[in-house]
């Protein structure tokens, strides 16, 4: 079977969709992979990809929605294309090649409010169109297959949970920079629903009760309405001791894994949220905003709080840093929770999903 991939996710900076399908393809095309099926990666910019039974496919185009919707559906149908999976919110919509396609969340129908107009409309028209015409949707929990149904109105049926597999972030083995130090570290693209300043203003009240904390930001400012980060840093008391790092190689996010003690994620809307997961398989214990797909993805494994106050926020990250009891705890539920996140299973489930559907 030719089996087609949208594969502009793996260029460039890989985010969240791009180590979501990085994960899904080292099973695939790994060496000891039987399942006798061919991968064509599908991508407007060269890809090198090692794996075994796969070849890439340059379509040229700028990889936007006009490159989905007519350059890679004509690749498609030239190919003789068996089935395509789509891993990232869209697939073509006017093509008779049977497709599956991934909805990690739908944060862009569930709040309107937090994307710009033009974006947001393209990505609630473009995602609930790939809904109906694709053979079957994955999505990576409970809470949002849930969201799907009902904002969507697909059938239950059509929707298969699959998580994904968690790969702990290399830390590498050497000194930590400054041992005596409490690093806190948030890592993800900033989004409103992530409430960093909040984290911020909750370490500005950390920081005046102990001068050994340290706050780290990694990743890029995609706020909407805009949040002027870099202001509310150097409003704080404890600008010294907080660093936002827009973009880190790496080299330079093994370091700041190796040094962290805590990690702190206060979004009220993910699809599971899968970098407190790593931080957990890195041996760092969570701090999360109390959602249900936060307790889904981390069940007893994590400390939960409310946006009620700066101060409540505070406590709660003192309990995660300087408390030995509370942290021992966390990471003793640690291994059963990430025993859910395999990489084999989740590259088995998909497979079948795109088999079904020819």
């Amino acid at each position: 079977m030719r089996i087609g991939i949208d594969a502009r996710e793996l260029s460039g900076r890989p985010t969240g969709v791009g180590r979501y399908l990085s994960g899904l393809l080292r099973e695939w095309t790994a060496d000891t992979a039987q399942h006798g099926h061919r991968f064509l990666l599908y991508s407007p910019r060269a890809l090198e990809w090692p794996g075994r039974h796969s070849e890439v496919r340059l379509v040229q185009g700028n990889g936007g929605t006009l490159w989905e919707q007519r350059d890679l559906r004509r690749a498609l149908e030239s190919d003789a294309v068996d089935v395509l999976f789509s891993p990232a919110y869209s697939t073509p919509i006017l093509t008779r090649v049977p497709r599956v396609v991934a909805l990690h969340d739908i944060s862009f129908a569930a709040r309107p409010e937090w994307f710009g107009w033009r974006e947001g409309l393209r990505r609630r028209v473009l995602a609930k169109q790939s809904a109906k015409v694709a053979k079957s949707i994955v999505t990576i929990s409970a809470f949002s297959k849930s969201e799907i149904i009902s904002r969507f109105g697909i059938s239950p049926d059509k929707i298969s949970v699959i998580v994904p597999g968690v790969d702990p972030p290399a830390v590498g083995s050497g000194p930590v920079d400054s041992p005596d130090a409490a690093h806190i570290l948030f890592v993800g693209s900033i989004f409103n629903r992530r409430h960093v300043p909040e984290l911020i203003a909750a370490f500005s009240a950390l920081a005046r009760r102990h001068d050994d904390a340290w706050l780290h930001l990694v990743g890029d400012n995609r706020s909407h309405p805009y949040q002027d980060l870099a202001a509310l840093i150097a409003a704080s008391p404890a600008r010294h001791r907080i660093q936002w790092h827009r973009y880190v190689s790496d080299a330079g996010l093994q370091d700041l894994y190796r040094q962290a003690r805590a990690f702190v994620f206060l979004s009220e809307y993910e699809g599971l949220g899968l970098t407190p997961l790593e931080a957990m398989a890195a041996s760092i214990p969570s701090l999360l905003l109390d959602t249900p797909v936060a307790r889904e993805s981390c069940g007893s494994a994590a400390l939960y709080v409310r946006l009620d106050s700066a101060e409540r926020i505070a406590d709660e990250i003192e309990r995660l840093v300087y408390d030995d009891k509370v942290r021992r705890s966390l990471l003793s539920e640690a291994p059963a929770t990430l025993a859910r996140y395999d990489w084999p299973t989740a590259a088995r489930d998909t497979l079948r999903a795109l088999e079904a559907a020819v």
